[in-house]
């Protein structure tokens, strides 16, 4: 079931805003909105509580020849085994590289470690992403407190 409520704009935040809708690809205004809400209370949810199960990208470029960083960010990667799911590493030229990390995990563990590995000498261009995790809902938190997560996850 929908429910219908009535948005005025000023005319210049209405125009930026069909603007974002076109280059987002949003069908329509109810769509976008619709959106953007959701992305608003995912990120308060995470916020709210820390112990919330999310999904994150950790995305860095990184200087390889930097002392002993590559050696150092595969310590903490093996550190925070049970967030790390997987990482892709990819040569950008002859210094730099890429590395994507996927994670999983409470939502203040992961961010914890996402501003660790950010906040190194040698790190360029950090950025980490986080959703919650499908079923994290708050219905579904209040019923189902426990994690789903395993050793070998």
């Amino acid at each position: 079931m929908s429910e219908r409520f009535t948005v005025s704009l000023e005319a210049e935040l209405a125009r930026q805003f069909d603007d974002y809708m076109q280059r987002k690809g949003a069908r329509n205004r109810s769509e976008a909105v619709r959106d953007l809400i959701r992305d608003a209370l995912a990120r308060e949810r995470l916020d709210k509580d820390p112990e919330t199960e999310c999904l994150g990208v950790l995305t860095y470029v990184y200087n390889h020849h930097e002392r002993e960083l590559s050696k150092r960010l595969t310590e903490a990667h093996h550190a925070h085994h049970d967030l790390t799911v997987t990482t892709l590493h990819m040569h950008l030229d002859h210094d730099n590289c890429l590395e994507a990390v996927l994670l999983k995990g409470p939502s203040s563990e992961v961010e914890a470690f996402g501003d660790s590995v950010m906040a190194r000498p040698g790190i360029h261009h950090g950025r980490l992403h986080r959703i919650p995790a499908p079923g994290t809902d708050e219905a579904h938190q209040h019923a189902h407190r426990h994690s789903h997560r395993r050793a070998h996850d």
